[in-house]
């Protein structure tokens, strides 16, 4: 009797997202880097910062292009954020998902939550600095900003405490290199829930059945 076919693995998606200055990006390069995991590069209408390159860390876009891009449906989700557009494009993640491999999103909450309306199979992990104290420091060391603007980044961060709990999993980034393994050890898990393996289960069942 043969067994069980082993079914094809379909990738996952993973929603990652944190206060600004939380070190998500990071992360999120890390886990690409070490593990070959893919990224959905989101298209922004900020400009772009020193060193970034449009179609590599951002598809940069003006506003009238993003606007384009929402009325022709070309995002999975979209918001605004400190005065830019923020957006997913949609074909990309669809494509990598259903050749089997693993995609990261790294996107803002609004925008994680419209996500999980469209997807509800989505995996939504929130990072967060141990303090405040810590994310104000990387926000100044991070050079990239105003006084003002990190002002304002660090009081959207006290609204933004209102969506922790509306996530799946809840990773602290103290130490970068074992949040890094923690975050690609919790990732490969979810490939294990009932929602992820329903082929699996149908065909295991199948084969039981079929063997009696």
């Amino acid at each position: 009797m043969k067994g069980a076919m082993k079914m094809p693995k379909k990738g996952i998606i993973a929603i990652i997202s944190g206060f600004s200055g939380a070190g998500k990006g990071t992360v999120v390069n890390e886990l690409v880097r070490r593990y070959g995991y893919s990224i959905s590069i989101s298209a922004t209408t900020r400009p772009p910062r020193d060193g970034e390159t449009d179609g590599k860390e951002y598809f940069f876009k003006t506003r009238e292009e993003f606007e384009q891009m929402i009325k022709e449906g070309k995002l999975i989700e979209y918001a605004k954020y400190v005065d830019n557009y923020y957006g997913t494009p949609k074909d990309y993640v669809i494509s990598q998902i259903n050749n089997g491999k693993d995609v990261l999103l790294e996107i803002e909450m609004q925008g994680a939550l419209q996500v999980k309306e469209n997807f509800p199979d989505v995996s939504l992990v929130f990072i967060t600095p141990p303090n405040a104290a810590e994310l104000k420091k990387r926000l100044i060391n991070r050079g990239t900003e105003t006084t003002d603007i990190i002002d304002k980044r660090i009081a959207r961060a006290v609204e933004e405490c209102s969506y922790m709990d509306k996530y799946d999993y809840i990773m602290v980034n103290d130490d970068l290199d074992k949040c890094v393994v923690q975050m690609h050890e919790l990732l490969q898990s979810i490939h294990f829930t009932k929602n992820n393996q329903i082929q699996l289960i149908e065909s295991i069942s199948s084969n039981f059945r079929n063997f009696i």
